[in-house]
């Protein structure tokens, strides 16, 4: 057992915060349900959500709460007890959330895109009592499973529109005790609820990593951290409480999403729900009638957003924040985005699901476009060595990026071995080991280079995949590229770079044979030639996750590995 060490680095970061006035805020511990609750008594007709060409008052959205809160306790639901809400964006989805959070209940985002027994697995992990889905899902993908788990008991169906129509919803035939629509639930349910007490470290959300590197783990996030974290993450242009109104695309399983919409209700703001982020028509004429204060995208709707003809007809005069997340913005797209939304409101954001979403920021008016940005108050930060995972590194040496505070999870649902290997202590403090690898400047700015656990090592020399990917993006005919290593068969413990391309139009009127010659030259020329890729393939589209990113296990398995 290693011994702690009693040392205390530097926060350069302070400096900055000090320079543009901010400071870590006080947890905030008043649940989500009781923050609506507030603002339907402090402001009652202004809108909460805005959905399809509709908007819904704070009055409404806390009345349709509180029916579910009094519909669900009446079927046993109660602290503790996990809803799962497994819908695309819609207002059901955010009266759900709102309603467990004032049973002392805990929400479960489930993916729509997930198969049936990826479906199955998330309900008999979580041990979901109660599971809110939409028809069609729960026709393709619900009816598919063979058995689900005994905890659960309650399916609600709805439908996209429900909330606004009286059509009727098609009701499957499944092993659970009950199986209702969510208007049929409803009714006949008091309007009135007392919240339920809770603490700021009971469990609020139960949200599913991704599941890129195996089983999906349930992330337990307190209240403290769930309702703190919007406020950390905006500190560089706070909410102003009911004068709010923003536009994010990300769906609401994914924390980026739900974090952005807590955010959002807890300042008495007005949120545009996205039911299809594809549907770049709809979004653009929503926005235009909408005219966002604040927006949230990840750095390709941004990209596509800006490619959209009908773009230029969004006036943007109002908007004081667009945050982004996932990578940074960086050369002519951060320039566009800057001359198109106005100078000085892009902010990089940067987190994870463990993290309650963001605790690294790119401040507006100090930022480094090709940094992730620097610690958001409350929030420590440090980068340690791979090996031991104790020793802080020096700045601009790379090393696993680590953070400590109220953001970072309480552990990973019934898994003690993976939460002990995720959150360590050091220096007197839990810190989560995001498996991330980065750098930090003097300045204390955050670098990302690599995931961890997608390191390579070539010849004992260790290749972080997003250089190369860097290095080939910047060949006039390449829409994307992911380095992706695989084992060397011949060469224990050694990894072969192996790089796939995305071609754009310049690149498809070329041979393959051609492309490949010039992608090694450049590459020679750019990299150490250990991280110099081995095998080049070509592909349509490079596949990404549900939020944007590389999917890079689909991409192995196109390797076969």
């Amino acid at each position: 057992m290693p011994i702690e060490r009693s040392f205390e680095p530097p926060r350069p970061w302070e400096a900055i915060h000090h320079a543009l006035g901010v400071s870590a805020p006080a947890p905030e511990t008043t649940p989500l349900g009781l923050r609506v609750s507030e603002a339907a008594a402090r402001i009652p007709d202004h809108s909460a959500l805005f959905f399809e060409g509709r908007r819904i008052s704070y009055a409404e959205l806390d009345r349709s709460a509180n029916r579910l809160a009094n519909a669900l306790a009446a079927r046993g639901v109660g602290k503790g007890d996990v809803i799962a809400l497994h819908l695309p964006n819609t207002p059901q989805f955010v009266i759900g959330l709102v309603a467990a959070s004032k049973l002392g209940a805990i929400a479960s985002g489930v993916s729509t895109l997930l198969a049936p027994g990826e479906l199955a697995f998330q309900l008999a992990d979580s041990g979901a009592k109660v599971l809110l889905t939409l028809d069609t899902l729960a026709a393709a993908r619900l009816a598919a499973i063979d058995r689900l788990p005994a905890s659960l008991s309650t399916v609600v169906v709805t439908s996209a529109m429900e909330f606004f129509t009286s059509a009727p919803v098609d009701l499957p035939t499944l092993a659970v005790e009950t199986v209702v629509s969510f208007t049929g639930l409803l009714e006949g349910c008091s309007a009135d609820f007392r919240q339920v007490p809770v603490s700021g470290d009971d469990i609020f959300l139960l949200q599913y990593t991704g599941g890129t590197t195996g089983r999906p783990k349930g992330a337990m996030l307190s209240v403290a951290a769930v309702m703190t974290n919007p406020v950390t993450a905006n500190i560089y242009e706070p909410y102003v409480y009911g004068a709010e109104r923003m536009a994010a695309p990300f769906p609401f399983f994914h924390i980026g999403g739900v974090a952005g919409l807590i955010g959002a209700l807890a300042a008495g703001g007005e949120f545009l729900v996205v039911l299809n982020p594809r549907d770049l028509e709809k979004f653009v004429d929503e926005v235009i009638r909408m005219r966002p204060t604040r927006l949230g995208a990840i750095p390709t709707f941004y990209q596509m957003l800006l490619n959209f003809p009908r773009s230029d007809e969004i006036d943007f005069n109002e908007l004081k924040i667009a945050v982004t997340g996932g990578a940074p913005i960086t050369g002519q797209d951060r320039q566009r985005l800057d001359h198109r939304l106005g100078a000085g409101k892009l902010s990089d954001c940067f987190g994870m699901t463990e993290t309650s979403s963001v605790y690294v920021g790119n401040p507006p008016l100090r930022c480094k476009p090709a940094a992730l940005g620097i610690p958001v108050p409350g929030a420590d930060v440090r980068i340690v060595d791979v090996e031991t995972g104790l020793q802080t590194l020096p700045p601009f040496e790379r090393g696993e990026i680590i953070t400590s505070g109220v953001h970072v999870m309480a552990g990973y649902w019934g898994m003690p071995e993976e939460t002990a290997h995720a959150l360590r202590p050091l220096d007197g403090k839990t810190w989560m080991y995001t498996g991330d690898v980065g750098y930090m400047d003097e300045e204390g700015y955050v670098y990302i280079a690599d995931r961890a656990k997608d390191m390579l090592i070539v010849g004992g020399f260790k290749v972080f995949s997003l250089e190369v990917e860097d290095v080939v993006r910047r060949l006039p005919f390449v829409a994307s590229a992911a380095a992706i290593g695989t084992p060397d068969l011949e060469r224990a413990g050694n990894d072969i770079v192996n790089l796939v391309v995305q071609r754009n139009e310049a690149g498809r009127v070329q041979t393959e044979d051609a492309l490949i010659e010039a992608i090694v030259r450049h590459c020679r020329h750019e990299l150490a030639p250990y991280k110099i890729p081995k095998h080049v393939s070509f592909v349509d589209a490079i596949p990404l996750t549900s939020i944007g990113k590389i999917d890079k296990k689909a991409l192995r398995a196109t390797l076969g590995r």
